[in-house]
C-alpha cells in the first residue's frame, strides 16, 4: 500500500512537472544551452583534431569552449543549480497556499510519500533533461568528427552525468527545504538564489580573505607561507559544493589532470606525462563525490524530518 501510494503520487508529480509552464521555460533554456554548447563544442573539437591526435578527443566535446562560448560542462555547472532550484522552490508552500496540501494528506496515503514523490519526480525530470542534452552533444560530435568514443570515454561521460544529476539534486533538495521553512514561494526562491550566489561568487572571496588574514602573502614572502596561504584558500573554498563539483568534473572529463593541489617544481622532476586511468581519476575525486552526495542526503533528510513533524491544517 505504501509503495502503491508513492508510485501514484510520483506519476502525478511527474505529469504536473511536464505539463507546467515552468517546465516549458526550463526546456527552452535547456534547448538554447544545447544549441550553444553543440556549436561551441564543434569549434573546439575541430581545433583539437587539427592540433593533435589524442585518444580522448571525444571528451573535448564536453570541455572545449571554441573561443566564443563556454563549454558544455561550464554551461551545466552554471545552469544546473538554477534548474534544480526552479523545480523545488514551491514544492510544499505552493501546495499549502493553494489549499491542496491538506486535501492530499486526507487521502489514505502515508505522509512521507508526498515529499518522497515530489523529490523523485523532480529528479526524474532533471535526469531526463541532462541525459537528452548529453546525447545530443555526443551525437553531434560523432557526426562532426567521425570518431566514435572508446569504452573509457563512455565510462567517464556516464560518471559525469551521474555526478551532475546528484549535484542538481542537491539544489533541488535545498529548494524543497526552503519551501518548507518559508510560507511564501517568492521568499523560498530568493533564499535559494541567495545561497547559490554565495557559493558561486562570494565563497571564493571569503576564502581569500581568510587565507590572507592567516598567512599574508607579499613580494618577499617565503615559500612555506605562500603554500599555507594556498592550502587555506583551497580548504575553505572546498566548503562550497560548486567548487567540489567543478574540480570533480575537470578531473573526470580530462584524464590529463593528475592532481588538484599546488604542484611544486621538485615534484615534477622525473614525472612521466600521460593520462590517468579511470580508476585513479575516481580515487582522486572520491572525496568530492562523497561530499556532494552527503550534502544532498543531508538537505533531503532535514526537509523529510521537518515535513513529518510539521503541523498541517486545512
Amino acid at each position: 500500500m505504501k509503495i502503491q501510494g508513492l508510485y501514484t503520487l510520483y506519476k502525478k508529480e511527474l505529469a504536473d512537472h511536464i505539463r507546467s509552464k515552468r517546465f516549458m521555460i526550463i526546456l527552452l533554456i535547456v534547448a538554447v544551452t544545447c544549441l550553444a554548447s553543440v556549436y561551441s563544442a564543434g569549434l573546439g573539437i575541430r581545433a583539437a583534431v587539427k592540433e593533435e591526435q589524442n585518444s580522448f578527443v571525444f571528451l573535448k566535446l564536453f570541455t572545449s569552449s571554441g573561443g566564443t562560448l563556454p563549454s558544455f560542462a561550464t554551461f551545466i555547472s552554471f545552469l544546473g543549480p538554477l534548474v534544480g532550484l526552479a523545480l523545488g522552490f514551491d514544492a510544499i508552500n505552493g501546495e499549502r497556499n493553494r489549499g491542496t496540501l491538506s486535501r492530499l494528506l486526507a487521502q489514505p496515503i502515508h505522509r512521507d510519500a508526498i515529499i518522497n514523490a515530489k523529490f523523485l519526480a523532480a529528479c526524474t525530470v532533471l535526469a531526463i533533461m541532462l541525459i537528452t542534452l548529453s546525447l545530443a552533444v555526443a551525437g553531434f560530435g560523432i557526426i562532426l568528427i567521425g570518431i566514435p568514443p572508446i569504452l573509457e570515454e563512455l565510462s567517464r561521460i556516464l560518471i559525469y552525468i551521474l555526478l551532475t544529476i546528484v549535484y542538481m539534486a542537491l539544489w533541488l533538495a535545498l529548494s524543497q527545504l526552503f519551501s518548507l521553512l518559508f510560507k511564501q514561494t517568492a521568499t523560498s526562491a530568493l533564499a535559494g538564489i541567495a545561497v547559490w550566489l554565495f557559493f558561486v561568487v562570494f565563497m571564493g572571496l571569503f576564502a581569500g580573505l581568510i587565507a590572507d588574514g592567516l598567512f599574508p602573502v607579499g613580494e618577499h614572502s617565503p615559500g612555506d607561507v605562500v603554500l599555507r596561504n594556498y592550502k587555506v584558500r583551497q580548504g575553505v573554498g572546498r566548503l562550497s559544493p560548486t567548487m567540489l563539483y567543478d574540480e570533480a568534473v575537470v578531473t573526470i572529463l580530462n584524464p590529463g589532470v593528475r592532481t588538484l593541489g599546488l604542484v611544486l617544481t621538485t615534484q615534477l622532476e622525473g614525472a612521466i606525462a600521460g593520462a590517468l586511468p579511470l580508476g585513479q581519476s575516481l580515487l582522486l575525486v572520491w572525496p568530492h563525490v562523497t561530499g556532494i552526495l552527503a550534502a544532498t542526503m543531508l538537505c533531503f533528510a532535514v526537509s523529510y524530518v521537518y515535513f513529518m513533524r510539521q503541523e498541517i491544517r486545512a
